[in-house]
C-alpha cells in the first residue's frame, strides 16, 4: 500500500458505507414488512367491527385491502425503473451532495409523516392514496440514493462497494425483525406501527449524520483530493501521449468509440434476460401471494400473528442473503453454462407452488400444499435460488465483455433487474387473481 494513503480507522468509512447501504432499501423494507398494519386501515367501516371473526374475515376484505399488495409493489418498483434510467441524467445536473442528502432527507420526512398518520383518523381512501403516494416517493428518492451511493463508492478503493451490498442486504432482515419486535411488544397494532416507523426514522437519522460526518474523515478525503486532481494530471498524460504517438491515440480514440449498446448487448443478452426473469418471477409471487398465505397450524393462537413476518418476510430476506453471499466462494455454474438460465427459468415452478398453498380468500384453484412446512420450505429454495442465481447473472454480465466495456455492460445489467421487477409488479395483480 501506498504510505501516503491514509488508514480507514476503526473502519470508519466502511461503517459509514454500510449505513447508507442500508438506508438504501431499508424504506421499502419498512413499508413492504408492515401490509398487516396497512391493511387494517383499509377495511371497511361496516365491516370493521366484524374482522375479529375468523369465518368472516375473508369474506369482509374491502377492494383496496385485496389490491393493496398488487398496488405497493407496482408502485414501488416502476418509479424504481424510472429513476434508474434517470440517474445518468441527475448526475450531470445535481451535485452529489444534494442528491444523497436530499434524497435522505426525503425519505426521512416521508417515514415521519408516516409515523403521525398512525395517530390519526383517515378514511380507506385517502389513507390508500396517501400511502400509494409515499411508497412512489420513498422509491424514486431510493433509486436516486443507490445510484449515487455506488457511484462515491467509485472513487474508494474497489472492496468498499462490499459495504453497501452488505447494507442493502441485511435491510429486509432488519425491517422483518424489527416489526417481530412490535409484534412481540403485545401493543395494539396501531401502536407497535408507531414504534416500527418510528425505529425507521432512527436508523434513517443516523444514515444522514453518517453521511455528514464522511467527508471528514481523513480515508475519504484523501481519495476524494485524489478524484479532482485527476483531470488534470489526465491532460498531462494525453499531451504526453501524443507527443510519442499520434497515431497510437487515434487508434485508441477508435477503439472506444467502437463499441455501442447494440454490440454489448449481443454478448451479455442471456444474463441480461436471465437476472429480468429472475425479479420478474420473484416480485410477481412476493409479497403479493406470499403474504395472504394463512397458517393451517397456528389454530388463532400466538404463532398466527407471526407466522407472516417470520415465514414469509425474515425467511426470505435472510435466505436471499446467503444466496448472495455464497458468490463469495462458489460462482457455479459458469459465466458460458446453458445450466444457469435453464435453473432460472426452472423457478417459474414456484408461481403455481405459492398459488397452491393456503392462500386466502381464493376463489379458483384448490389448496394442495396446506401445511405451514410446505410454505416455509418452498420459501427457503425460493428465496436462496433468487440471491445466488441472480446474483451469478449480475456478476457474470460485466465478464463477458471486454475490460473497456464492462461499466456498459453493468448498467444495461441493472436496467434489466430495474425491468424484471417492474414486469413482476404488473404480473403480480394477474398472478393474484388466477388464485
Amino acid at each position: 500500500m501506498d504510505p501516503q494513503v491514509p488508514k480507514d480507522k476503526y473502519n470508519g468509512v466502511w461503517l459509514i458505507f454500510f449505513t447508507l447501504g442500508l438506508g438504501t432499501l431499508l424504506p421499502w423494507n419498512f413499508f413492504m414488512t408492515a401490509t398487516m398494519y396497512f391493511t387494517s386501515r383499509l377495511a371497511d367501516p361496516l365491516s370493521e367491527a366484524n374482522l375479529s371473526a375468523n369465518a368472516t374475515e375473508e369474506d369482509s376484505r374491502s377492494v383496496l385491502q385485496a389490491k393493496f399488495n398488487n398496488v405497493m409493489t407496482l408502485c414501488a418498483m416502476v418509479p424504481l425503473l424510472v429513476f434508474t434510467c434517470l440517474n445518468s441524467v441527475l448526475h450531470q445536473r445535481i451535485a452529489q451532495k444534494i442528491r444523497i442528502a436530499g434524497s435522505l432527507t426525503a425519505i426521512l420526512l416521508v417515514f415521519l409523516l408516516t409515523a403521525i398518520l398512525v395517530k390519526v383518523d383517515l378514511e380507506p381512501l385517502p389513507f390508500f392514496i396517501i400511502t400509494m403516494t409515499k411508497i412512489i416517493c420513498i422509491n424514486s428518492f431510493g433509486a436516486v440514493l443507490q445510484g449515487s451511493l455506488f457511484g462515491m463508492a467509485g472513487l474508494l478503493p474497489a472492496s468498499y462497494t462490499t459495504p453497501i451490498m452488505s447494507g442493502q442486504g441485511l435491510a429486509g432482515t432488519f425491517a422483518a425483525l424489527s416489526m417481530i419486535c412490535a409484534i412481540a411488544s403485545g401493543s395494539a397494532i396501531h401502536d407497535s406501527a408507531f414504534g416500527y416507523f418510528i425505529t425507521a426514522c432512527v436508523v434513517i437519522s443516523l444514515a444522514i449524520a453518517a453521511y455528514a460526518l464522511l467527508p471528514k474523515l481523513e480515508f475519504f478525503q484523501y481519495y476524494q483530493e485524489s478524484q479532482q486532481s485527476k483531470p488534470a494530471e489526465d491532460e498531462e498524460n494525453k499531451m504526453d501521449l501524443l507527443k510519442k504517438d499520434e497515431r497510437q491515440k487515434s487508434a485508441g480514440d477508435d477503439n472506444k468509440q467502437t463499441p455501442s449498446i447494440l454490440v454489448i448487448f449481443k454478448k451479455i443478452w442471456v444474463m441480461a434476460f436471465s437476472v429480468c426473469f429472475a425479479f420478474t418471477i420473484t416480485i410477481g409471487t412476493f409479497p403479493a401471494i406470499t403474504v395472504d398465505v394463512k397458517s393451517t397450524i397456528a389454530d388463532g393462537g400466538q404463532w398466527e400473528l407471526y407466522f407472516i413476518p417470520v415465514s414469509c418476510f425474515l425467511l426470505f430476506n435472510v435466505f436471499d442473503w446467503l444466496g448472495r453471499s455464497l458468490t463469495a466462494v462458489c460462482m457455479w455454474p459458469g459465466k458460458d453454462s446453458k445450466l444457469l438460465p435453464g435453473l432460472l427459468v426452472a423457478r417459474v415452478i414456484f408461481v403455481p407452488l405459492f398459488m397452491l398453498c393456503n392462500v386466502k380468500p381464493r376463489h379458483n384453484l384448490p389448496v394442495y400444499f396446506s401445511h405451514d412446512s410446505w410454505f416455509i420450505s418452498f420459501m427457503i429454495l425460493f428465496a436462496f435460488s433468487n440471491g445466488y442465481l441472480a446474483s451469478l447473472c449480475m456478476c457474470f454480465g460485466p465478464k463477458k465483455v471486454d475490460a473497456s466495456e464492462a461499466e456498459t455492460a453493468g448498467t444495461i445489467m441493472a436496467f434489466f433487474l430495474s425491468l424484471g421487477l417492474a414486469l413482476g409488479a404488473s404480473l403480480s395483480f394477474l398472478f393474484r387473481a388466477l388464485v
